[in-house]
């Protein structure tokens, strides 16, 4: 066997521990899904499981930050910026609600988690500042230009969080408004107005 292989099925058995956690985690909770059922979902040892992840913690952490890359490369993807922060922050607001209609167990997920305390504060400050960066860059800038208000970076961050998971729920309980224009415009403006300055 090539090293090359070796490394792709190692690979390969890793996003199966992690995509068989995802679906269990949501189904049944953190607390009701043990790494047993995680690595039998898998078809993986659960010594494999160890391999990769010294406990269930770090399987929900790393999984949190996975799906919160893969969510910002793509709403990042499909949005050009302007120079309009109003104008950008839209893109960025509508694209991230098309990648969780398109994505729905991965946005129950965050649904699920986002405000856990499975996930730990040094995993949410990553989250947050870290591959959201793009974020705390069009809020700065925002607030150079007197636009948004000038609160604390991080207070806003997490405002902007609560009102994406607040609008996500929605369209998540509503699924045939998610392509209403009137109510994706209404979710930006609420979005926008508790922000702005």
């Amino acid at each position: 066997m090539t090293i090359e292989h070796a490394t792709k099925k190692q690979t390969d058995k890793k996003n199966a521990i992690l995509t068989s956690a995802l679906a269990l985690f949501v189904r049944q909770g953190f607390h009701a899904t043990s790494t047993a059922s995680i690595a039998k979902a898998a078809g993986v040892a659960t010594g494999t499981l160890f391999h990769h992840f010294p406990t269930k913690d770090c399987i929900i952490n790393h999984l949190f930050l996975t799906i919160k890359q893969e969510f910002a490369d793509t709403i990042i993807s499909k949005s050009q910026v302007s120079g309009n922060i109003e104008s950008d922050a839209n893109a960025l607001w509508q694209n991230a609600i098309d990648w969780a209609i398109s994505e729905p167990l991965k946005q129950k997920f965050f649904l699920q988690f986002s405000l856990s305390a499975e996930i730990n504060a040094a995993t949410r400050q990553q989250a947050m500042n870290g591959i959201l960066g793009f974020i705390v860059e069009l809020i700065e800038e925002g607030q150079q230009q007197n636009i948004i208000a000038h609160y604390p970076v991080d207070l806003l961050l997490g405002n902007c969080h609560g009102q994406y998971l607040a609008a996500i729920r929605f369209f998540t309980d509503h699924p045939e408004l998610g392509k209403d224009t009137s109510h994706r415009h209404a979710s930006f403006q609420l979005f926008w107005k508790a922000i702005k300055a």
